[in-house]
């Protein structure tokens, strides 16, 4: 690959001053930003210490119901008291098991102002895959959840509470909750947090393995804040508090976390909330809300794409669509650009390890590089390594792609081996994912070193899955990996090596994996092999059942 590259694109002796040939070091073509130095200083206090015009924070896209920044203030204020209130401290996490929704950014941000830490997962997770979560994290304190889900958690002995759907709920139904949120808010109590203390726990697949817990303190967060959201705001001509945002990619995810329950709060955007995305229901509230932005994974501007078509909505209120969380097919980009010519289009890239931080795009009257994920953050620097040399490439060779700056996580939860095997002595954290920067300091993403599935956004830890279908008495060995599909962008399939004198089939298979994980991580597709291919140390090779199976990324 890197051979192909380096022959398309001619190189320049000179090379641009964003790129130190000496060290291998890219820096961002963007001034650095000031971070604040305070070590006293915790996430929620800096958001809301920016100041804006915006009115209205957060609208229930179904209901229209919304929340103020005064009422946004108010209720976090008093979630933190409440939480205090029920035996809840600072350091003791707090699960937040919620499908997206106004009250998920209260929730958050009431936990973090209390100085708690905050996890997150997805709501249809099944209950194994929760317990095995909950287990992972030391001093698990609450869990806040739907009330359909309170039943199947009472066997893990964590206290529950019930979250309503919307604003309108019956306080006699949600007792604890509308207590919690109903506390006097103590404005003069405030807990002594530290930029450097954890504040959240998110799961990634990272590199490569099974899930790990993401350890973000209150400083990455701040980073984000800043060096993304806040950042990317100051690159255009607007006021971004008359900005409109759809959410309707997971909140509980590090982009929709990042964009929808932090960092846009600091602007005074609005964000219109869907509980689940429907491309029908999303093109009728870009049009009822006057929606400007809508961020975006692949799965979703393509079915954007079709209900222009179908439904004919007025989209004329877009202004940028963004993608990120996934690879994006140059044919879909064209599409929605040929359809959508009005919108500004633009792709990102950063990982949960870099607190969403990494590239984001930018275009002007005389650069327009949509199959990029952009440049560089300010204050972030990249290398890009080749994986068996070691040695750092230039622009137009490609290699792995090695991120240091202040948004770089604390390390995995429980993993000092693991954090040390991605992150080196001097700060580079290894994104395990192959890349180039072009001759303008643009970066582009090319395949992945890392095994990490991305279905629809959604990370998958194949080594997760495997574990799963060994478990089965009629499978010897198993592997999985991943296969392109053009909805979701990459599917699970998996390659079985049965017990002698079995018939198990692929939907038996399918089916036993389907009873226990998410509805997002099932196999979609088995393959009969009669063993897995490995290395010498006995590392399953994924990318040659890959290349076996005809399985093209991009």
């Amino acid at each position: 690959m890197e051979g192909i590259l380096s022959g398309r694109l001619s190189l320049s002796i000179t090379h641009p001053k964003w790129f130190s040939p000496e060290t291998g070091i890219y820096s961002s073509r963007h001034t650095p930003r000031c971070l604040p130095q305070d070590d006293f200083l915790d996430l929620v206090s800096f958001l809301f210490s920016r100041p804006h015009r915006g009115e209205t924070a957060l609208i229930d896209s179904a209901s229209g119901l919304s929340i103020s920044y005064p009422e946004l203030r108010s209720m976090v204020d008093s979630i933190a008291s409440g939480l205090h209130d029920i035996g809840v401290f600072p350091g003791q996490a707090v699960l937040i098991l919620l499908p997206n929704s106004i009250l998920l950014p209260v929730i958050l941000l009431g936990v973090l102002s209390l100085g708690a830490v905050i996890t997150t997962m997805n709501p249809l997770c099944s209950a194994k895959e929760i317990q095995k979560q909950m287990s992972s994290i030391l001093h698990l304190a609450l869990v806040f959840s739907l009330s359909e889900k309170v039943a199947a958690l009472d066997q893990f002995g964590v206290p529950i509470v019930a979250v309503p759907n919307d604003l309108s709920y019956d306080s006699s139904h949600y007792s604890v909750f509308h207590k919690i949120v109903s506390s006097s808010p103590r404005l003069t109590w405030r807990p002594a947090i530290r930029q450097s203390d954890t504040a959240a726990i998110l799961f990634s697949s990272g590199t490569s393995g099974s899930s790990k817990g993401v350890v973000l303190t209150h400083s990455n967060l701040i980073a984000m804040v800043e060096l993304f959201v806040r950042f990317e705001a100051s690159q255009y001509k607007k006021e971004s508090w008359k900005d409109v945002y759809l959410a309707a990619i997971p909140m509980f995810h590090v982009y929709g976390l990042s964009l929808f329950s932090i960092g846009l709060l600091s602007l005074g955007s609005t964000v219109v909330v869907m509980k689940r995305f429907d491309a029908k229901e999303a093109a009728e509230t870009i049009t009822r809300y006057r929606v400007t932005h809508f961020p975006v994974v692949p799965p979703i501007m393509s079915a954007l794409i079709r209900a222009q078509d179908a439904h004919g909505c007025d989209l004329r209120s877009l202004k940028q669509a963004s993608s990120g969380a996934a690879p994006l097919s140059k044919q879909l980009i064209q599409e929605f650009l040929w359809r959508f010519p009005h919108v500004d289009f633009i792709q990102g890239y950063g990982m949960t390890e870099s607190t969403a931080v990494g590239t984001r795009g930018f275009n002007t009257e005389t650069c327009k590089k949509h199959t990029s994920v952009g440049l560089l953050a300010p204050n972030t620097e990249a290398k890009v390594v080749n994986w068996e040399t070691g040695i750092s490439m230039p622009p137009g060779r490609s290699g792995e792609l090695w991120l240091r700056g202040p948004a770089i996580m604390k390390g995995y939860l429980n993993g000092e081996k693991e954090s040390a095997s991605v992150i080196d002595k001097d700060g580079w954290f290894k994104t395990g994912d192959i890349v180039y920067f072009d001759e303008d300091g643009y970066l582009f993403i090319l395949d992945r070193l890392k095994d990490t599935i991305k279905y629809k956004g959604f990370q998958i830890a194949p080594a997760d899955l495997e574990a799963l279908l060994i478990s089965h008495n009629e499978i010897l060995d198993a592997a999985v990996t991943s296969a392109f599909d053009e909805e979701a962008g990459e599917i699970p399939v998996a390659f079985v090596v049965r017990k002698s004198g079995s018939n198990l089939s692929s939907n038996e298979i399918m089916e036993f994996v389907a009873k226990q994980v998410a509805p997002y991580k099932k196999i979609r597709r088995v393959t009969f092999v009669q063993s897995i291919p490995k290395s010498p140390a006995g590392k399953t090779l994924r990318r040659v059942l890959r290349s076996n199976f005809g399985a093209s990324r991009m």
